[in-house]
Order: structure tokens, then sequence, then C-alpha cells
């Protein structure tokens, strides 16, 4: 390794992460405990790292003893037979570098993969308001650049540590056992190599920081402005250019960044370079005249030369090793700070599975408020200083109602009054505060999530579709569905003859969110997800609110079909979609205020009556 290129190396390693983010006390024990599965290969990766740190010091001294035989006029049989032992020293060291590599490599991916997967599942287990609150590019990059900052560190940090204590220790005995006057003078310099290091590696940090948290906001702001949506918002208020401004004001200061942390690198390694060369020139001074006075061999000032560069090197690495376990450490610290949030819903450790069969609800007594931020986000992730530790707002009182197996109730009322919440407590997507909701006399906290999911399923207002085929859409309600069960779930959604005048058909891919299909074709296509999930109790939240009048009135008729010996809770703003529903509850403020059937409704001139005369007066 060159004196340059030791330079660049030392200040890559020193000016990682933020160097002044604290961790968690318990972060390096769970680090070792993670890392545990890999013990094996750990020991293997060590092992060989120190083969491989052995031999990069054997390789000078045998330079060292070519020089002194050429010297010396030894026979070339000599001279070729070290020759050829450099040659093997050198194969071998080729062959563990690549073996280090690989379990290097092994190991990096090893832990990426687990952080990443475990990671992803867990944010899986967050309950719907997580979503609601984070944002989704902080989220993502949690899950792509500490990861990999964390990968990096395990696999490069220890690496850089094991190799490097070796390396030194065998650098500095053989420096010593060769010349100790020469190595000490060597030494002097030092400090003049390490303390500007110090200064350099602290402040590229904080423009690393700087750089990445702007990286960040621009990755956060083309995520929201680009998707569908965003895109339209940012059109229909046509704003192009003010979205580009600030775009521009920050890719401007990650520019100018980045021409700072140039200038700076640059200085770094020219200044280290230099103090490197001059110690190498007093090596080679101060050697040369100990050579011509017979009190050292030529061949020992080759040495200590080639081995000046490997001092240095894992001294100044070693030096700041704390540094980097630190950024290390913080990289994974933030991961395990995604995996400390505890998902609010749960299987219990009774939960049992619900039976086959007509299934009823049953809401008892029921009251509930959302929970406060700090019960199911972080700051970073909301990009705030400090969590809202306040509770929520109470949003529903008392509610108290039956759904028999096979019956449909609706609910209705003004924007806000519960009504969609009241659905979402039945898909358990939340959890009471008091009272209870029952599935067929079993409170659903004592279910088990895989069964309520398959006997529970939901159709929302906003009919969101994935960036993936039609199939694929439909399959996620019953992954082992035939494409034969797929086209008579279209079929009864009436849009079978929409996807069969589609090129691709079922494979067409329906963009994100499924902007490719009109409104009512998405609304459509998540009620034919609904057919083919064919659950025992359906949730219908504003179902029809999309469709035009004769769509409506034909998935109308596909959904009474679908809902038919079914238990259902369906909402609606427009009351002719509820009309023959068994019960319509009123709710207003959190609270039933009415119920009964359409005509008893009528008849009692109240809540149900007036929404009603407000939407026909016409």
């Amino acid at each position: 390794m060159s004196m340059e290129s030791a330079a660049w190396n030392s200040l890559w390693r020193m000016s990682g992460p933020d160097k002044g983010k604290a961790y968690a006390a318990t972060t390096p024990r769970r680090v070792l405990a993670f890392a545990g599965v890999y013990k094996k290969q750990l020991l293997v990766f060590v092992f060989f790292s120190v083969c491989a740190a052995v031999l990069s010091v054997v390789t000078p001294v045998l330079a060292g003893r070519v020089v002194d035989a050429i010297v010396a006029k030894s026979e070339i049989p000599v001279i070729i037979k070290l020759a050829a032992i450099i040659a093997v020293v050198a194969v071998f060291s080729a062959i563990f570098s690549l073996i280090v590599r690989w379990y290097s490599s092994r190991l990096g991916e090893g832990v990426i993969f687990d952080l990443r997967t475990a990671v992803f599942d867990h944010v899986q287990k967050m309950p719907v308001a997580f979503f609601t609150r984070t944002r989704t590019g902080a989220l993502v990059s949690r899950l792509n650049n500490d990861v990999i900052g964390a990968q990096a560190a395990f696999a490069g940090t220890l690496s850089g540590l094991v190799s490097n204590v070796v390396a030194l220790v065998l650098t500095a005995g053989v420096m010593f056992s060769t010349s100790w006057q020469v190595t000490l003078a060597a030494l002097v310099l030092l400090p003049v190599f390490l303390l500007p290091a110090r200064r350099f590696g602290r402040s590229l940090a904080f423009l690393r920081k700087e750089s990445a948290d702007l990286n960040a906001s621009m990755g956060t702001q083309m995520t929201e402005r680009f998707s569908a949506p965003g895109a339209t918002l940012i059109k229909l208020f046509g704003r192009p250019a003010d979205e580009s401004e600030q775009f521009a004001l920050r890719a401007g200061r990650v520019r100018d960044i980045g021409v700072k942390m140039a200038m700076r690198q640059y200085f770094f390694v020219i200044m280290l370079t230099l103090v490197a060369a001059l110690a190498l020139a007093l090596v080679y001074g101060m050697g040369g005249v100990y050579a011509t006075r017979g009190q050292l061999a030529p061949g020992d000032v080759v040495v200590l030369g080639m081995l000046l560069v490997q001092l240095y090197s894992p001294l100044t690495a070693l030096a700041n090793a704390r540094v980097e376990i630190t950024s290390a450490l913080v990289s994974f610290d933030r991961v395990f700070e995604i995996l400390d949030l505890k998902p609010l819903i749960a299987d219990s450790p009774t939960a049992t599975v619900l039976e086959p069969g007509p299934v009823d609800v049953k809401f008892k007594n029921v009251s509930f408020s959302y929970p406060s931020a700090d019960k199911v986000s972080l700051a970073s992730l909301e990009d705030v200083s400090v969590l809202d530790t306040r509770g929520g707002e109470t949003v529903l009182h008392g509610i108290d109602f039956e759904i028999p197996a096979g019956s449909t109730v609706a609910l209705v009322g003004s924007s806000g009054a519960g009504k969609s919440t009241i659905a979402a407590l039945l898909a358990r997507l939340y959890d009471v505060d008091s009272g209870s909701v029952e599935l067929g006399g079993t409170d659903i906290r004592e279910l088990k999530l895989a069964s309520l999911r398959t006997t529970v399923s939901m159709v929302t207002q906003d009919g969101h579709l994935f960036h993936e085929t039609i199939r694929a859409n439909l399959a996620l309600a019953n992954p082992g569905a035939t494409d034969a069960e797929i086209w008579q779930a279209l079929e009864r959604a009436r849009l079978r003859p929409t996807i069969e005048a589609l090129p691709d058909g079922l494979d067409t891919v329906v963009g994100e969110r499924g902007y490719r299909l009109s409104g009512g074709e998405r609304q459509r296509m998540t009620i034919a997800r609904l057919l083919l999930a064919a659950p025992q109790v359906v949730i219908l939240d504003e179902a029809t609110a999309a469709l035009d009048s004769s769509n409506e009135a034909a998935v109308q008729a596909a959904l009474a079909e679908a809902l038919a010996d079914r238990t259902a809770l369906v909402i609606a703003h427009r009351l002719s979609t509820i009309r023959s529903a068994d019960q319509i509850l009123v709710v207003e403020g959190g609270k039933i205020v009415e119920r009964g059937t359409h005509t008893e409704l009528l008849a009692a001139h109240g809540r149900y009556a007036e929404l009603h005369e407000t939407q026909f007066a016409q």
C-alpha cells in the first residue's frame, strides 16, 4: 500500500456518520447477540485475517534479505530461492485476501439480510396509526441507509480492527528488532500525522451528516411529489416552479458541501502523504548512515522503509477505532430503534382460532381514542424534536350494537362522526380503550390475527391497488386462486369485459395505486378482491362511492350476491344504497343517536330523516 492510499484509507474510516450522536448502552451487547448466528464464520474470518496480516509483514522482510544477498554477492540459487519464497507468499497472500473478502462479504450481506427482513417484518406489524404519522421517505431511508451503514461497519470495521492489531504488533516488533533507534525516530512524526487526521475527520463527519440530511429531505420530496396524487396536486395548483426552487436549494447546498469535502479531503491526503514521505526520508537517511557505518545491513534499511507504511496506516486506524466503532453502533442503534417499537396490535398468549360458519358481531359499550404519538411513532421518523405524549380525544362513546349472523347493518351520519373508526375497530386495525368487540361470542383481542384476517374483510373507500399486475392485486386476497376463479370474481364485480379488452389481460400492470384504471374500475377491482377472499364478515366503507349510477347498480347486485348469508357492516353516504339493510345506525359525535330500519327511521322524523330529506330534496 502506498503512502497516499494509506492516507485516503485513514480519511475514509474517520469520516463516517455523525460522531456526536449517542447510542443506547445496551447496543453493543445487542449487536453481539445479533451476530451470534455467524459465530463460526466470524472465527474463520478472524483466522484468515490474521494469516493475511502475518504475510503482509513477511514480504518486506524477505525483500530485505534479497537486498542483503545481492550486496553480499551471494550465490544465484540463494537469491532465486528468496525470490521464489516471495512469490509463494504473494500467492498465499492473494488467496487469504480473497477468503477474507468472501467471508467479509458473506457476513456483511448476511447482516443486511437479517436486519432488513427483521425491520420489514416488524414494520408490517405496526398499527395503521404508525403509517399515518411517519414520513415514508424517512422510514425507507432507515431500511436502506442505516442498515447499509451497519453492514459496512460490521464487515469493514471488524476486518480492519483484527488485521490492524495483528499488523501493528508484528510490524512494530520487526522494526524494533531491526533497529529500535530508527523506529523511534520515525515515530516522532506520528503526532503530526494523527492530530490533523482527527481534526479533519471530525470536520468531514459533520459535512457528511449535513449532506445526508439534505439528501434525505430531497428523497422525501421526490417520494411525495413523484407519486401520482402528489404530481397531480402540484400540477393542479401550478406550483412546479416553487417545487423546483426548493429542490434546487437543497441540491445546491449538497453541491457546495461536495466541493468543500473534496478540497478538504485532497488537502488532508496531500498533507498526510507529505508527513509520511518525511518519515520515510528520515528512515532512509538515518538508516543509510547506520548502514554506511556498518551498524545496519542495507537490506534492513529496505525492510524499515517498506514496513513504515504498514506501521503508520494501522496506527492511524486504531487511534480512530473508537470513532469507527461509535459510527457502527449509531447505525445499529437507529435500526434497533425501529425494532424496539412495540406493535399495539398483537396476538395474546391465549389467542384462539374462530370456527368456520356464520358469525355474528357485537359491540359492547365501546369507547375509543386514537393513540398518542409517543406510543406509535418515533420523533426521528416524524421530523420533530419531541413526540406529543398527550392522549387523543375520545372519538367513540359507549357504542353498543349487534349484527346477527347473515344480516346487514349500515352506518350513516356526518363526516367525522366515527363511522370509519367503528369499521377499523371491527377489523382490529386498532384496539378499543374500553368495552369489547366480539365475533361469534369471542373478543377479537382473543382471536389470532391470522384467523381474524380470514374471517373479516374490508373494502375501503380509496380502492387502493399496488403497482403490480391485475392478477397479483387480486390474488392478494386468495394467493391460491386460479385464473378461472379470478375471472369469475371479475365477472361478478362487472369488470370482466374491461379486463378482457386490455392487451395483456390479467397480466396488465395497473400502475401505482391503480392510476391506469378509472375510479370506478379501481373500486370494482377491490370488490373483486373481496369476492375472492370470501370472508364470513364483510365491511364496506363507501365501497360504491366512486361509481356512477349504472355501475353502482351493477356492483350493488354483485355485492348482494356476495353478501348472501354473510354478516355485513356497511358505511354509506348515499342513503339509497342501504335502504334494504336489516338495521341502520345513525352515528353523530361518536355516539349512536338513532337505530332502526329505513322505514322506521323515516317515520321517526329524526336525524336520519333529515339526512334523507337533504339528499333527495331535489
